[in-house]
């Protein structure tokens, strides 16, 4: 079985791809592992200026998942273009550029400098808070998220991967915004937002109160999604919840997914990524799929 698959022109040698946020840039992964086993890896969320993070506690486990307030810590996109790029250029596997924003102006400035860097995919984050809109994210109403994809489109060059939120109003009619106003492939789901409580301090775990939801918990509420998305858009979809094993990312690709994104699972088994790669091959050996267009949306 060939594994490869490719989107927007872009190959892929497996549909394994390591999510943003979970990966870092690769290279502490890459003492445990050959990360370019990897179909590819979607960079540490960027944002145009530096940011530190949150403060407090930033990763809580959860009952079959975990929470995170990272708060997007990164050296900005300057410093991803001018260092680390070539970096993750040393991996032999595709590398997607993760961008967020807290304005359109910040997504636009990013987006040109990132087209004009060796990257193969942009991954445009939309579940940021618009602080000019009074932190509303651009990800919950499908006209606020068709200006942004739009203005970035204007000055993108490279192939434009926009990765919605679960917290959409209505996720298909999001899906369907972003592909009209220029997307050329989504990625679906992000985290769900959630709260978590100590009891015996009598607050919130995380000083920003509410927290994103990720691991095997969401993948049911994932997977629906994903599959409702493909059956509606044109263009390719990265899956993305809960998945943990070669089985799960073949349940996103059964659901109509081009490839997936494994988050979470990296912190439970840093040696994640390689395993689901080794063990799809064995999965579709024993399944008889000789190629992904015999069970690509099958569902």
């Amino acid at each position: 079985m060939d594994l490869s698959t490719t989107i927007n022109g872009v190959r892929f040698k497996n549909p394994i791809v390591a999510a943003s946020g979970t990966f870092g840039f690769g290279d502490e992964y890459n003492e445990l592992f050959d990360v370019s086993c990897l179909g590819g890896i979607s960079s540490k969320g960027l944002t145009w200026i530096p940011k530190d993070g949150n403060e407090g506690i930033r990763v809580y486990e959860t009952a079959s998942g975990m929470m995170n307030s990272v708060g997007l810590q990164n050296p900005g996109v300057r410093a991803f273009v001018e260092e680390g790029v070539a970096k993750m250029r040393r991996f032999d596997t595709v590398l997607i550029a993760n961008m967020g924003g807290s304005c359109i102006d910040d997504y636009v400035a990013g987006a040109e400098l990132l087209s004009k860097a060796d990257i193969d995919m942009l991954e445009l984050n939309i579940s940021c808070p618009n602080v000019k809109s009074g932190g509303m994210a651009f990800g919950l109403k499908a006209d606020v998220a068709r200006e942004v994809v739009t203005a970035v489109r204007k000055v993108c060059s490279k192939p434009l991967i926009v990765k919605l939120s679960p917290n959409a109003e209505d996720i298909v009619a999001m899906a369907l915004a972003c592909e009209e106003a220029g997307a050329d492939s989504l990625s679906l789901v992000n985290t769900f937002q959630a709260l978590a409580i100590d009891v015996h301090r009598r607050k919130p775990v995380f000083n920003n109160v509410y927290a994103g939801l990720s691991g095997p918990a969401i993948k049911p509420i994932a997977l629906r999604m994903v599959h409702a998305v493909c059956k509606q858009v044109h263009v390719p979809v990265f899956g993305i919840g809960g998945i943990a094993t070669a089985e799960d990312a073949l349940e996103f690709i059964m659901a109509g997914a081009t490839a997936v994104q494994v988050g979470t699972a990296n912190f439970n088994d840093p040696l994640a990524g390689q395993h689901i790669v080794n063990d799809l091959q064995t999965l579709c050996e024993k399944e008889g799929i000789t190629c992904w267009e015999d069970v690509r949306g099958c569902i």
